[in-house]
């Protein structure tokens, strides 16, 4: 095939350009966007993916697309066996489908949960060293068929991009390892200082009695720590496993309510609920969602007023379903808004009023992301605070 060489050179221009781009971006998230924007720019394609290779389960994950309204997809599985980009990842050589009809090894998958039709496929390897991480594709070339200069150009640019991605995942690796060290350091610091305490024979009794409570305390803060750790680092690294099914949300709303009731009756918290008569019903993760709704729904008791209110809202906004957790508590301050779901943050004010490991509420907004919707929050300093969520409503079949 007759190569366009001003053209390709063109392409390699652009490709080192970007390189420089790759090279300094330690976001996973963001780099994975940057490389499929790429891609499709490249190759002049109508959208561009991701599927990364997890090693521990073996399995290939959609990580990224350039498709709009597809963010549901992420971290979908792709059966290594009997698929293009299985093929592309075990034979690591790129793979032109002209026509994915005619070719078995197209999976429906994805664009069965997007309105996007795939009609072809440019598909490289990403590899680096003598490890393949997964695949880059490109999808629909916009004019004629795929050329070698399409899997020239998108092989130079995968061989960068399998670099840029090691590099941010060692990265992210080494910096939550970093964050971690840091958090244990102080429940396990307590934990020896009060286990020399009880070696002290002079102890009185019920000064012990009060140490090992408060050992068992931090202990549970320590396996509580340790869970946040796991649940955060899957959401990151995209293998955290979500099970879809359809449920009713009031259901799932007043049970989670029922079981905090307990907990808000020890502050003379009041909990009122209100649903929105005739709302759908969700296709999502429901063990996920209870786990999120919990989170928001025990912080708005600790950081609630003594005898206060939570009110708990559902109601139906065009194809979701949004629920909003209201408290009459002291508000967030305006600086502090900002940061309100970074990790391991704490507004000032309540450091010492309300204990937690700073990890409920990045971990509840990346699953509330992850299955397709939004989180947010909205606060009034000593009014009190919403934090509100969407899920997608399940699709008529």
């Amino acid at each position: 095939m007759r190569r366009n060489y001003p053209v390709l050179l063109n392409r390699m221009e652009r490709v080192m350009e970007l390189s420089r781009t790759l090279a300094s971006t330690l976001d996973l998230g963001k780099l994975l966007r940057e490389i499929i924007r790429a891609a499709a720019e490249l190759t002049d394609t109508e959208a561009a993916s991701i599927m990364l290779f997890d090693p521990i389960s073996g399995d290939l994950r959609f990580e990224a697309t350039t498709n709009e309204g597809s963010a549901n997809l992420e971290g979908i599985i792709i059966p290594v066996e009997g698929s293009i980009a299985g093929w592309i990842v075990t034979h690591t050589e790129p793979l032109v489908v002209p026509d994915v009809s005619r070719d078995g090894r197209w999976s429906q998958v994805v664009d069965k949960k997007t309105a996007f039709v795939t009609r072809s496929i440019l598909g490289v390897p990403l590899v680096t060293r003598d490890r393949t991480i997964g695949a880059l594709e490109a999808l629909n070339k916009r004019a004629g068929l795929f050329t070698d200069d399409d899997a020239d150009i998108l092989q130079t640019l995968a061989a960068q991009a399998a670099v840029a991605i090691v590099n941010a995942r060692l990265f992210q690796q080494s910096d939550q390892i970093a964050e971690m060290v840091h958090e244990l350091r102080t429940p396990l610091n307590s934990l020896m200082a009060t286990t020399a305490l009880l070696l002290r024979p002079e102890l009185p009794e019920p000064k012990r009695a009060d140490i090992v409570k408060m050992m068992q305390r931090e202990t549970a803060r320590l396996a509580t720590m340790t869970t946040d750790f796991l649940d955060l680092a899957r959401l990151e690294s995209g293998r955290m496993r979500f099970v879809r099914e359809i449920f009713d949300m009031p259901e799932l709303i007043n049970e989670c309510v029922d079981v905090v009731h307990p907990q808000a009756n020890t502050r003379g918290v009041t909990m009122q609920v209100h649903l929105d008569a005739e709302i759908p019903q969700i296709e999502s993760d429901r063990g996920k969602l209870k786990q999120v709704l919990l989170n928001l729904l025990t912080n708005a008791i600790k950081y609630n007023r003594e005898n206060g209110t939570i009110t708990v809202r559902a109601l139906t906004l065009g194809n979701k379903c949004r629920v909003n957790v209201k408290d009459t508590g002291r508000g967030i301050p305006k600086d502090a808004m900002a940061h309100m779901f970074e990790k391991f943050f704490r507004v000032a004010k309540t450091e010492d009023s309300a204990t937690g490991t700073g990890l409920g509420l990045p971990i509840a907004r990346k699953i509330v992301e992850a299955l397709g919707g939004e989180m947010g929050v909205e606060s009034i300093e000593e009014v009190g605070s919403i934090f509100h969520f969407t899920v997608p409503l399940a699709q008529e079949k």
